[in-house]
């Protein structure tokens, strides 16, 4: 939950849309428009016993909390770090027997730091929760139902002891927490050289331009995956954020023509009772897919997925949204399941797809064209893997920044393909021996040629 504390922008009163933001200066492509810590944040129910509750870092050995036995943290210096933020909820889920849902620990926090700091953090702070929107008034009934079970089970456990709170206090918290809250993105890892030391080793928002924004322009941002159709899009902000769309993509129905493309085959396009079909059965396939998924029975997903794009490959665009879809989980599973070069077609395919429908600097392009070039490069496919790897980097050095993690990891990623793509140049025989031997944990010998030793070691990395 973030409030927003900008010096790059400013607010405005939009016409129709209430309050807004604009540039308060000219943006480049990859700069931060703002950086804010959370006001407060809690980890997803589902990520409880996987990451570290103070640095949210994904952690394979987690040490728990003595006290609540539910807080987790990669050790002692994220304990002590994340104490002023647990204490008081320590004790209430000791006291409660048990952690509540993340909605409940989120507004518990929320409320605590009210009670400690006051709605106002920052001098630059655009605005308090009170006068966030909460759109109660707007939420339909089932919905309302959830909330106010959240509320009753918010009661439950929120301590006698701390400064007690009305129902129409704790709900208009479950509203804001609805339709302004984020996922963070954790950058610094504790990273040193981060710009601005106030930030050092929080957890923070960031939020960067895509593009060249010139000074004045309203900033906009996107609330859900583009790889909808424009109707969904519409239909899932009215859900969570109730307002309607007039962006130009959502206006002009841009590029639903190409999410919903069918394959020509000699000049002719599939009947719409044969689109009709193969649609059909891509939905029902998706649901089986998932279904084996969640069971952790792979070898059926991959099954499943051969199955749907024998079925869709004559009929569905590459671009087609179902289509995409299949070939997303069969490339991540075949990966997975070390089918590396089966996986690295249907993620060449995706990737290619994506390209077509995304923005050029999209973050989940970015992903998309990472996780295909290191598939390509465990296929030893050692060109294609560099070159994809390298695109990636190039993108999200924009949607990330030089000091994320995952852009490190990118960029020793590609010094090691830069590396192996030399030697696969001077002697493709030589690499491919190594290559063998290093993934049958063989030692190499016999060599025709000196390699550097680093070269050997990355093999085994992987």
């Amino acid at each position: 939950m973030t409030l927003g504390n900008m010096e790059n922008v400013e607010v405005f009163d939009t016409e129709g849309k209430g309050r807004g933001l604009r540039a308060a200066k000219e943006l480049c492509a990859g700069e931060v428009v703002f950086a804010e810590p959370s006001f407060a944040a809690v980890v997803f129910d589902s990520l409880s016993a996987q990451v570290c509750h103070s640095c949210f870092r994904r952690q394979e050995k987690l040490h728990r909390c003595g006290q609540c036995r539910f807080a987790q943290y990669c050790d002692r210096t994220c304990q002590r770090a994340c104490w002023e933020e647990h204490k008081q909820e320590c004790a209430a889920i000791k006291n409660y027997g048990k952690a509540p849902n993340e909605n409940i620990r989120l507004a518990a926090r929320i409320l605590w730091r009210i009670g400690k700091d006051g709605g106002l953090v920052s001098d630059g702070q655009l605005t308090t929760l009170d006068e966030l929107e909460d759109h109660m008034a707007d939420m339909p009934e089932e919905d309302l139902k959830e909330l106010k079970i959240d509320v009753h089970n918010f009661l439950d456990y929120w301590p006698r002891g701390s400064r007690q709170y009305n129902v129409d206090c704790i709900s208009h918290i479950f509203g804001v927490i609805n339709c302004n809250g984020f996922t963070l993105i954790i950058l610094n890892h504790g990273n040193q050289t981060a710009l601005n030391s106030v930030y050092h080793s929080q957890r923070r928002i960031e939020l960067r331009a895509l593009g060249k924004i010139a000074k004045g322009e309203e900033l906009t941002v996107g609330y859900v995956d583009f790889l909808n159709v424009s109707t969904d899009r519409q239909r899932l902000l009215k859900q969570q954020y109730f307002f309607d769309c007039t962006c130009e993509h959502c206006t002009n129905h841009s590029k639903d023509d190409l999410m919903m493309a069918t394959k020509e085959v000699d000049g002719k396009e599939p009947s719409e009772s044969v689109v009709k079909e193969v649609t059909e059965y891509s939905l029902k396939a998706l649901e089986k897919i998932e279904k084996a998924r969640t069971e952790g029975n792979y070898h059926e997903v991959v099954k499943l997925c051969r199955e749907a794009l024998e079925k869709q490959d004559p009929v569905l665009a590459d671009t087609h949204l179902l289509h995409l879809r299949i070939l997303s989980v069969a490339s991540e599973v075949l990966s997975y399941l070390q089918f590396f070069k089966e996986a690295a077609g249907y993620a060449h395919r995706m990737v290619e797809g994506y390209k077509k429908l995304y923005h050029a600097n999209n973050a989940q392009l970015g992903m998309a064209t990472m996780r295909s070039g290191v598939t390509h490069w465990h296929a030893g496919l050692i060109e294609d893997g560099h070159s994809m790897i390298c695109k990636a980097y190039a993108i999200l050095m924009i949607t990330h920044g030089p000091s994320h993690a995952i852009t490190k990891d990118l960029e020793a990623m590609r010094m090691q393909t830069e590396m192996e793509l030399r030697m696969f140049k001077q002697n493709e025989y030589v690499y491919h021996t190594m290559r063998e031997a290093a993934l049958k944990n063989q030692p190499v010998s016999m060599m025709t040629q000196p390699i550097e030793d680093g070269i050997k070691e990355m093999f085994r990395k992987k």
